[in-house]
């Protein structure tokens, strides 16, 4: 019913449309297949209460990375940061779990040290403030009143 010529046609048509189809997804969804971009930093805290993994990662108030995993380590919360190879990071930078507003996001917060040593790929952030928790904050108001 069709000739071969049409079958050819439609064929590449698809293939060019499944090839941008999957392109936009990738572009669209901001991933990186080779992770050249970026370095790995890991950062141990007490507690990382609310923080889940894809949470941005912010120098003063500019996104330059996002949480790629997080794991539990000798009774630690360790969290792997993959921050924007562009951003060099101080070895003396302490990494922070913030809250965007009262009921916000939890993120990470990066304030840059003093120091001219930078971190680097697979290294490790040993400044940490770990999570405030709103609810342990409002439990200890209400009991010490008592």
């Amino acid at each position: 019913m069709f000739s071969k010529k049409t079958e050819m046609i439609v064929g590449v048509f698809m293939i060019v449309g499944i090839t941008a189809l999957v392109y936009l997804s990738f572009s669209l969804g901001k991933i990186d297949l080779g992770g050249s971009g970026y370095i790995k930093v890991t950062a141990a805290f007490d507690s990382i209460t609310g923080l889940r993994k894809g949470a941005t990662i912010e120098i003063a108030g500019v996104q330059v990375g996002k949480v790629t995993n997080i794991g539990l380590e000798d009774d630690m919360a360790v969290v792997e940061l993959s921050i924007d190879k562009g951003v060099p990071i101080t070895d003396d930078s302490i990494a922070s779990v913030r809250t965007n507003g009262v009921i916000g996001e939890k993120y990470v917060k990066i304030t840059p040290g003093g120091s001219e040593d930078y971190v680097e790929d697979g290294g490790m952030l040993m400044d940490t403030e770990s999570s405030i928790s709103i609810e342990e904050l409002i439990s200890k108001y209400i009991f010490e009143k008592e």
